[in-house]
């Protein structure tokens, strides 16, 4: 095989560099090529490949995990490392015990992928400075902090205001916190699941919370789901929320008329009645047109439901059933609605 022929090999797929002879593994051209694809592909170089800093440096910035196989003198290089964590942070993991405790590496590392500051040194996950900074650009990072600032306030208020999952790792402390846990459930409403119950319970604050974020209303106390106040404020936040509320409010025309206003698919939690209520249906249908999807199959076939849904908006006519879907009065309706935004 000639060096053009290999060339070509791994030009079509860089994985084929490990069936090459040996010495095409010592080709910087040859190998070079392979890596442009994936910088993985260090793994099968040979070993004085693996040592050189300039092509390391290129198989680091195609994929920063390529770290994991570059020789062990230059997981000590700060330039080849923080090229590696720029363009994956994970390869954090495979930087020399040194670098771990590098600032600059650590930040870049974690600004590509949070999850990286688990790969840090023991010390920064107990340095506030940074474990503050780290949570600003990822939240979740709060998981790997030392738990001593997990129970500081503003490191955990930080992190649940740049991503309210990362609540769970709180201090158990802080789960009783009324603003940190505002904070949290605005940016996702889970967080109310693992709050104090006492919060959990308590219908002033849980008021306040689904006006933040209406499918807070699925963690709060099974007392509050009933509570028509409660509820008609979660669903005009976000109408989805209806699937959370008691069996018997699923049944509430005003409530679920407000659930449908948000977001028409909340029909879909309403109650069975509903769906096959010919008067409270036209009312829905006022709203979207598209409601036609989730009425009962009864009213699919009423050719009066299904005018009033074509007429609000003309793509329901493919939710209605098959016998009315080439209706002339239908078709009519719909060539109507259409012209409208011609």
């Amino acid at each position: 095989m000639t060096k053009e022929e290999a060339l070509e090999i791994v030009k079509d797929d860089g994985l084929k560099l490990k069936d090459l002879p040996d010495h095409f593994k010592k080709d910087k051209e040859i190998v070079l090529e392979a890596v442009k694809q994936w910088g993985g592909i260090l793994e099968f170089a040979d070993e004085t490949l693996k040592k050189d800093k300039v092509f390391v440096l290129e198989a680091v910035k195609r994929w920063g995990g390529a770290l994991e196989f570059a020789d062990e003198t230059l997981k000590k290089d700060k330039e080849i490392v923080f090229e590696a964590v720029k363009q994956y942070g994970g390869a954090l993991e495979f930087a020399d015990e040194t670098l771990k405790k590098d600032k600059e590496i650590v930040f870049e590392a974690v600004k590509q992928y949070g999850l990286a500051f688990k790969f840090a040194d023991e010390t920064l996950k107990k340095d506030k400075e940074i474990v503050l900074e780290v949570v600003k650009q990822w939240g979740g990072t709060l998981e790997f902090a030392d738990e001593t600032l997990k129970k500081d306030k503003e490191i955990v208020f930080e992190a649940v205001k740049e991503r309210g999952s990362a609540f769970k790792f709180a201090d158990e402390t802080l789960k009783k916190d009324k603003e940190i846990v505002l904070e949290a459930v605005k940016q996702n409403g889970d967080a109310l699941e693992v709050a104090d119950e006492t919060l959990q319970k308590d219908k002033a604050f849980v008021l306040k919370l689904v006006k933040e974020n209406g499918l807070a209303l699925e963690f709060a106390d099974k007392i509050l789901q009933k509570d028509k106040e409660i509820v008609l404020e979660a669903i005009k936040q976000n109408g989805s929320a209806l699937e959370f509320t008691e069996k018997t409010l699923k049944k509430d025309q005003e409530i679920v008329l407000e659930a449908v206003k948000e977001v028409v698919w909340a029909l879909d939690f309403a109650d069975e009645t509903l769906k096959k209520d010919k008067v409270f249906f036209l009312e829905v249908l006022k709203q979207s047109g598209l409601a036609l999807e989730f009425a009962d199959e009864t009213l699919k076939k009423d050719k009066q439901i299904v005018l009033e849904a074509v007429k609000q908006n003309g793509d329901a006519l493919e939710f209605a059933d098959i016998s009315l879907q080439k209706d002339p009065d239908i078709i009519k309706a719909v060539n109507q609605e259409n012209d409208q935004f011609i």
